[in-house]
C-alpha cells in the first residue's frame, strides 16, 4: 500500500508531462501539415527541375560497345 504513495504522483506527473508536450506541439504547429510531408516524400524531384528549366545537368549517355568487342562496359568508362 505504501508503494501507491510513490506511484500515484509519478503517474500523474507523467500524464501531465505528456499533456504539456501535446499542447506544446499543437501551439508550435507540429501537426499543421501532416498530409503534405507524406506526399513530398513520394514526389520525384527530377521532374520538377526539368519542367522548370532548372535542370542544368549534362545529358548522360550509355557507352556503346565497339564492333567485335564482347566485353561488358566497365563502370569506370562513364555513366551508364
Amino acid at each position: 500500500m505504501n508503494i501507491l504513495v510513490v506511484l500515484f504522483p509519478l503517474a500523474l506527473g507523467m500524464g501531465l508531462a505528456g499533456l504539456a508536450a501535446f499542447f506544446w506541439c499543437m501551439r508550435t504547429g507540429q501537426y499543421a501539415d501532416i498530409e503534405g510531408s507524406a506526399w513530398r516524400v513520394l514526389q520525384d524531384d527530377d521532374l520538377g527541375l526539368e519542367a522548370d528549366g532548372l535542370d542544368d545537368r549534362p545529358d548522360e549517355t550509355v557507352p556503346q560497345p565497339k564492333a567485335g568487342d564482347r566485353r561488358a562496359p566497365s563502370l569506370t568508362q562513364g555513366p551508364i
